[in-house]
């Protein structure tokens, strides 16, 4: 066993409470090209892993929260021994994976996922969302288990376990996860259920990576494991007419362009803080989304006051300009839209305040009322097909579907009409004085 490198600053809780709070961890050189980092944070820290690879780049892994706080437990909880320990044989790993010789030890299903992780982020887009939901509920609980003990029944009782457990609340970085109060009302329990298999998706998804890859002899164990049904309710949530037109007159001026397109195109807001002036074509009045969430490129049609909005905004600058940016002329970046939104529905009076994604599904919803067929909304708002569209709006297409019926189904004159004409109801008679 290699020898546990000693440090003054880090190795005892005491030292450790005397260093600064800094975003940069504190870094103790392990080995040639490894390092064992401490984050500071306000109310304890957190130990990660960084190995070189070359070109001035680090492959990094967080190992756990620091026993500042909580008595260690070797797993989740560490003290710098086992920081080190751990740290090691993760070094032992990516020093095997550079030399080409691949997977050292067993296959597990933590393995599993950062494997499709990998994989993922090189043909898709968008694996943050997914990246927490597996770090808080897929790895904790299932991620040591290796794939050839995996089983249907480990499966079943932890898919049924996270419907049985309350939603997590925001807490900061490297704090003790806490939760909301466990509800038993229909619907918090249904959400619930939505959540489990939201989170059994993108574990199958990972393990049926690994089969393909040859890393599993087998599937039957999650193929088993089905999700449970009649728990995805239609999002109906989507701003009025009138209410569209207080949100934007609450806006201020450069965020009111931007709240302004999304209404008028349905595009997501990274879609839109990345479009540049040469992205808007004028004369087929369509806007080329270079990288949509599937990350692959889309044309989306606009007219109306679409197309007056983009010409205004787009007109005397330069092509490869950012088409939408702040004020400061700064471009607009992760959740810069936050604070300006609520405000503005504040001021709006628009409650319970909208995130800006809702200003996407209003502009699908009243399209769709409008009587847009569900392929032509799919197209324009990037939906790979119109299995999502149909969950989230079909139900918003009932009027449409029942005019339609009404105006084109066919007359047969096989029912005559009734020359009987029912009496009007007769008025109580007023009561006593």
């Amino acid at each position: 066993m290699a020898r546990t490198v000693r440090d003054t600053n880090l190795e005892s809780r005491t030292a450790r409470a005397r260093l600064a709070q800094r975003h940069k961890p504190y870094y103790r050189l392990i080995d040639q090209g490894c390092h064992l980092g401490y984050r500071k944070g306000p109310r304890g820290g957190a130990w990660s892993a960084r190995y070189f690879i070359g070109g001035g780049q680090y492959a990094e892994k967080t190992l756990g929260i620091a026993d500042d706080t909580q008595d260690a437990d070797g797993k989740s909880v560490l003290t710098f021994a086992q920081a080190q320990r751990q740290a090691r044989a993760w070094f032992s790993v990516q020093a095997r994976l550079a030399t080409g010789e691949g997977h050292i030890g067993p296959y597990t299903v933590e393995d599993a996922w950062r494997d499709y992780l990998d994989w993922f982020g090189a043909h898709r887009k968008s694996e943050h969302a997914m990246q927490v939901s597996a770090e808080a509920h897929i790895v904790p609980a299932l991620g040591p288990i290796e794939l050839s003990a995996l089983t249907t029944a480990k499966l079943r009782v932890w898919h049924e376990k996270l419907a049985a457990t309350p939603a997590r609340t925001r807490s900061k970085k490297n704090q003790p996860v806490r939760y909301r109060e466990l509800s038993d009302d229909p619907d918090a329990l249904r959400r619930r259920k939505a959540t489990a298999n939201r989170i059994l998706t993108i574990l199958k998804a990972a393990l049926n990576h690994a089969w393909r890859e040859g890393k599993a002899a087998t599937d039957e164990a999650w193929r088993r494991v089905k999700p449970f049904h009649n728990v995805n309710a239609p999002r109906i949530r989507y701003l009025t007419k009138a209410e569209c037109k207080r949100l934007v007159n609450a806006c201020q001026s450069e965020f009111r362009k931007l709240v302004q397109a999304a209404l008028l195109t349905g595009c997501r807001y990274g879609e839109l803080v990345a479009l540049r002036v040469e992205d808007f074509h004028g004369d087929s009045e369509t806007l080329r989304i270079r990288t949509s969430k599937s990350g692959k490129p889309r044309n989306v049609y606009v007219t109306g006051e679409g197309v007056t909005l983009l010409r205004n905004v787009t007109l005397g600058r330069r092509a490869d300009e950012i088409m939408f940016v702040r004020g400061d002329s700064r471009p607009w970046g992760k959740a810069h839209q936050v604070r300006p939104l609520l405000e503005a529905c504040e001021r709006a009076k628009i409650a319970p305040a909208v995130s800006f994604h809702i200003l996407r599904h209003t502009y699908a919803s009243l399209l769709v009322m409008a009587g847009a067929p569900l392929q032509v909304v799919a197209h324009n708002v990037g939906h790979s097909d119109t299995r999502m569209t149909e969950r989230h709006y079909a139900h918003l297409a009932s009027s449409y579907v029942g005019d339609t019926i009404r105006a084109l189904a066919p007359r047969l004159g096989v029912v005559k009409r009734s020359n009987v004409i029912s009496l009007a109801r007769a008025p109580r008679a007023a009561s006593a004085s």
